[in-house]
């Protein structure tokens, strides 16, 4: 297997749950990351070895973890760590980063908090099969999008099952709720030119309550997210279907193809076309 395995997930349309990157290292002594921030969450597990964290709570104080096999941590976005390999024992670790509406409730729900970011096993043999999950997934980087989910949500089962601080899980948060009707208003009406103002008028709320909301659970605001998501099925479209430029922005509310193409390029880095030319799919989609 080497001595590191690294892959990115392919696909972010996944709004509960969506991965982003994961991995395997064997670290060099001292290997270090950090100081540094991440956008999403990111979960490491120490199989082997031993290391250190540096981490800030709420309160901008810097605690100090020393880890061992069978721990592991947890990285809230935006949360500022610093994570060493000891120089005789460094560590041997498996990692995953991902997000989404449920993301936060998961963790929590295993115990893991801002303040509080350090797994701690209470069940051996569930957590032999948290460490085979974070390993299917590093080790097989060309499977479907949805075989990929699907061992992420196992791998956050088996993270609240097997955690020694695990809470009761909460059903229905009215937050939530709010931030899935605004997502649903989303996918439904994208080919329309909504505004913010649209979509919270149809959740029945101030827009900056709904605005507000919608980042602590997305980490990303509304408008983000309403381009994202637009993107997101155009590049879809340019990849699998035959439509031109100008029939796809209408279709993802840019009925002014200028505004659609600095717009695509913007997120993607290249224009609809450039895109479509190093993307395009000849034949029936195929999951990957």
């Amino acid at each position: 297997m080497g001595d590191f395995l690294f892959n990115i997930f392919p696909n972010e349309r996944y709004i509960d749950i969506t991965l982003f990157q994961y991995g395997w290292e064997r670290c060099k002594p001292l290997h270090s990351y950090g100081p540094a921030s991440r956008n999403h969450y990111l979960f490491h597990f120490v199989i082997s070895g031993k290391g250190v964290l540096y981490s800030t709570d709420s309160q901008d104080v810097t605690h100090i973890y020393h880890l061992k096999p069978g721990q592991g941590f947890i990285i809230y976005p935006q949360q500022i760590t610093t994570y060493m390999a000891d120089e005789k024992e460094p560590w041997e670790y498996a990692w995953v980063e991902f997000d989404g509406i449920r993301a936060r409730e998961y963790v929590e729900t295993a115990g893991l908090t801002y303040d509080s970011p350090i797994y701690r096993c209470g069940k051996k043999e569930q957590a032999v099969l948290l460490e085979n999950e974070l390993l299917t997934l590093a080790k097989n980087k060309k499977a479907s999008s949805l075989y990929q989910i699907g061992h992420l949500y196992l791998f956050l089962d088996q993270l609240i099952q097997s955690s020694a601080s695990q809470k009761e899980m909460t059903e229905g948060k009215l937050k939530d709720f709010y931030v899935r009707e605004a997502v649903t208003f989303i996918e439904q009406n994208c080919s329309q030119p909504i505004t913010i103002e649209d979509i919270a008028g149809f959740c029945n709320l101030n827009r900056s309550y709904l605005g507000k909301i919608f980042r602590e659970s997305m980490n990303q605001t509304l408008q983000q997210f309403l381009i994202y998501f637009r993107m997101n099925k155009a590049a879809e479209m340019l990849k699998f279907s035959d439509m031109s430029i100008n029939e796809i922005g209408r279709s993802v509310g840019y009925p002014n193809q200028l505004h659609f193409s600095r717009a695509f390029k913007k997120t993607y880095g290249l224009s609809p076309s450039q895109w479509r030319k190093e993307n395009k799919k000849v034949g029936t989609p195929k999951l990957s």
